[in-house]
């Protein structure tokens, strides 16, 4: 995200920061979540901020010489590359030139799609008289939030545990040791607003740094101490509570239920972030529910979800032309959003309406989830089937303008579109509630400073059903000509400058998108045949896309992933990333090889996720403490070790990791499993007070306590050979109902790697492919509870057994 304008004052400057009050672990851990959920706010400096916003990748650079971050592969420094500023990299000549002047470090971290970011460059950095002081006070270093997520993390803890919040850019300055000293986030250029200018911050850090430095530095070893202490917490014990998994998720989902928004969806006010992990409890709190028999309880909570996801599809925060979804509404009506697009969020919303479709059985709600994958498919995914992380907010309104602006890609006058769409202009205009004034008054939040005053961003207020029956057409014919409306401002659009991509690869959130695409490929086998789809939709075999799933998870193994380290490498962009792979990108990897090998059959995939999970303990795992540390802490810079548990707008990996333990422990034989239950306990007891006390901040991490706690997970196993009709067939069937507490396993008894493998880690799998009844091309053995049903040998059979047990599951509550 791009917060808005957010800095301390440093009314204290130049008085050094006195020593912080002895923070508990659980109350600075509770104030850390408490920054990292804040929203951002519109500031009232963003009207002159987006004035003079603009990306360096269009900027002329005035015939300057580039500094030394044109060596740097990140689309990020690459912006930065021609700015006045002495910049360095993250790295040992930056430490060493630092200590060798004896002057602090300005550390400005943020990201190429960060729109603050592009502000603070245009009005500091490229400003001589910021980049003069600048080089002659400090050693200043650039990183990419998104290329060193480690060396933000310590950063960004340090700024939200003093000051109540953070966000990007960030600006930090640091001890020739790397201690922090001071921080804040976006500074304008000059005092404003009751807020100081960068030029006075820099002047009081000097000042401060020449007559106060032994105090500054004494309260940076003791603040980092402190975080030490806060986020890499031990469990006390290795045993559960019998009742934690339930007190958990209860309090998770009455918090969620108790903040819900009934008129608008979502969970909290505005400003609005779509946050899967909060839908995703709910949705599994509803199958707990239905399995309990208690319905009304069960429609009460997916009427809150189902909402939800209906207003965030017809609002602005969703691309009607392109496809996919932007990073938040700034209004409580999800309608004028912050207009860049995050990787991470499509992979995971398109799980959330996959679900969800699941659940209801609507075609809406997978509709929505091809709008977001078809999105990725045509504009974010390489030659090489690499998929990139995100597109900007901001562009030029025209070629050659001189400023960039924020959502100047997305929006509509009304005479354009008039122009556009001719004879269905009115029908498009009703239908997306565009005004001649413009229509961003659905709330005072919604433009308050007029930048988009006589611009529309597209937004349904009424359901295409209704808007359709008041035009007097079939629902069929009007949908068509919305979709060749969409067509034709698509076309129309793509003529425009573009915001900038990103194209960087990270491995985590190619995780999440393979995860997407791979249940994708199954779950929307479920929908009838012969629907007819309308742009931006395709409206492909849904087989199409376990093939990107494939090329995706093939690109990271053989461009990030070092077979004879068996580690993977975080990011790629013209080869891979310095950094090495964090917790995050090997649990969200084995989280999306699992799905591959769960709905896609190939048990390549399967034995990549069993041995980055070795590494994965290998690096991360405190084998005394419990959980997973974020870093391998191989790393000298890198002053904190965090065991993160915060599912945000990003789930963490420690609760990740816990899903695909529990996931991992269900497919291999005892001994095998016990290991990775007994490592997911110690996780859980890490984080037992939270989970009992903020249970809201780790919506996810509830779910995997429950997950734990279920006696016997479901598994579904299919023999059969894998290519023919009848086994596909099966295999949909057994994806054609939502169940988070399953897991499949498809085995070809003719594939000899494939017997092998279950022959050594569970011979009870390899034993049922052999005892199959023979001639089939496909059967289905379901398990629980140490039995077995009898084998069914059709796509019919498996989904009444399945609903089956859903029922006798009920009946028996």
């Amino acid at each position: 995200m791009s917060p808005a304008a957010s800095a301390p004052v440093f009314s204290h400057l130049p008085r050094p920061l006195g020593p912080p009050p002895m923070l508990s672990t659980l109350l600075l851990r509770h104030r850390l979540t408490a920054a990292a959920a804040a929203s951002p706010t519109r500031s009232p400096l963003r009207v002159l901020a987006a004035m003079s916003s603009s990306a360096s990748s269009s900027s002329p650079h005035g015939g300057r010489k580039p500094n030394r971050l044109a060596a740097e592969h990140s689309p990020y420094l690459l912006q930065h590359a021609h700015n006045p500023v002495d910049w360095y990299p993250w790295g040992d000549e930056a430490f060493e030139k630092a200590r060798a002047k004896d002057v602090p470090i300005f550390l400005s971290i943020g990201y190429s799609t960060c729109h603050w970011c592009h502000v603070m460059e245009v009005e500091s950095f490229e400003n001589e008289e910021v980049a003069k002081l600048l080089n002659d006070w400090f050693v200043s270093i650039k990183v990419d939030r998104e290329e060193r997520p480690d060396v933000d993390k310590v950063y960004m803890t340090y700024v939200s545990a003093l000051h109540g919040g953070g966000g990007w850019p960030l600006s930090v300055f640091l001890s020739p040791n790397l201690k922090p000293l001071m921080g804040g986030t976006y500074f304008p250029p000059d005092d404003n607003y009751g807020r100081p200018g960068f030029k006075t911050v820099l002047r009081k850090v000097k000042e401060a740094w020449e007559t106060k430095r032994d105090a500054l530095e004494r309260t940076g070893n003791l603040v980092i101490d402190q975080l030490r202490d806060a986020l890499s917490a031990n469990a006390s014990s290795q045993d559960l509570p019998n009742d934690l998994a339930v007190v958990s998720v209860d309090q998770c989902v009455e918090k969620l239920s108790s903040s819900y928004d009934p008129k608008f969806g979502g969970f909290g006010s505005a400003p609005k972030f779509p946050r899967p992990v909060e839908d995703y409890i709910m949705l599994y709190k509803y199958r707990k529910h239905m399995e309990a028999g208690k319905e009304s309880e069960a429609q009460n909570i997916k009427k809150m979800v189902t909402h939800t996801l209906d207003c965030m599809a017809r609002g602005g925060v969703h691309d009607h032309v392109g496809g996919g979804f932007h990073r938040y509404s700034v209004d409580e009506c999800w309608h004028v959003p912050h207009f860049e697009k995050m990787l991470y969020d499509q992979g995971q919303i398109v799980n959330v309406y996959l679900d969800t479709f699941l659940i209801t059985g609507d075609e809406y709600y997978s509709t929505v989830a091809r709008n977001i994958l078809d999105y990725l498919r045509r504009d974010m995914i390489g030659k090489e089937g690499e998929i990139f992380s995100a597109e900007d907010a901001d562009s030029a309104e025209y070629e050659g303008a001189p400023r960039k602006k924020e959502g100047a890609f997305y929006v509509w006058t009304s005479k354009e579109i008039e122009d556009a769409l001719g004879e269905n202009a009115e029908l498009f205009k009703n239908h997306y509630y565009v005004k001649s004034s413009g229509n961003c008054d659905l709330s005072p939040m919604s433009d308050p400073h007029n930048e988009f005053k006589g611009k529309n961003v597209l937004i349904e207020r009424r359901p295409a059903s209704l808007m359709a029956s008041k035009s007097g057409k079939a629902l069929a014919e009007y949908s068509q000509i919305l979709g060749a409306c969409r067509q034709k401002l698509f076309d129309i659009r793509s003529k425009r400058p573009r915001p900038h991509l990103d194209d960087k690869v990270i491995v985590s959130w190619n995780g999440l998108a393979i995860s997407a695409f791979a249940r994708a490929s199954q779950i929307l086998k479920s929908g009838p045949t012969g629907t007819r789809f309308n742009f931006p939709v395709t409206g492909c075999n849904p087989v199409e896309y376990v093939e990107v799933a494939e090329k995706a998870a093939n690109f990271i193994k053989q461009k990030l992933y070092d077979a004879s380290s068996k580690r993977l490498h975080h990011s790629y962009r013209n080869g891979p990333s310095k950094a090495p792979g964090f917790l995050d990108d090997y649990a969200f990897l084995i989280n999306g090889l699992l799905d591959l090998y769960e709905f896609g059959g190939n048990i390549e995939w399967l034995l990549w996720a069993v041995q980055l999970q070795v590494t994965q303990d290998e690096l991360f795992l405190d084998k005394q403490g419990g959980g997973y540390f974020n870093t391998p802490g191989e790393d000298p810079s890198v002053l904190l070790r965090v065991k993160e548990d915060y599912d945000g707008a990003e789930p963490s990996g420690n609760s990740v990791a816990a899903i695909n333990l529990i996931r991992l422990s269900s497919i291999f034989d005892a001994a095998k499993s016990t290991g990775y239950k007994r490592n997911v306990e110690h996780l859980l007891a890490v984080f037992e007070t939270r989970l009992r006390q903020l249970s809201i901040a780790l919506p996810l991490m509830c779910c995997a306590a429950d997950m734990l706690s279920v006696p016997s997970r479901k598994q579904v196993v299919l023999v059969g050979q894998k290519g023919s009709v009848e086994f596909q067939d099966m295999v949909a069937a057994t994806f054609s109902s939502y169940d988070p507490n399953r897991t499949v396993i498809q085995i070809d008894p003719k594939n000899t790697e494939e017997m092998e493998f279950w022959d050594s880690n569970n011979p009870n799998i390899a034993q049922m492919a052999r005892s199959s009844p023979p001639g089939k091309q496909a059967v289905a053995h379901v398990c629980q509870d140490c039995k077995c049903s009898p084998p069914v040998t059709s796509p019919e059979a498996l989904r009444q057994l399945l609903n089956k047990t859903l029922a006798a599951t009920s009946s028996a509550a």
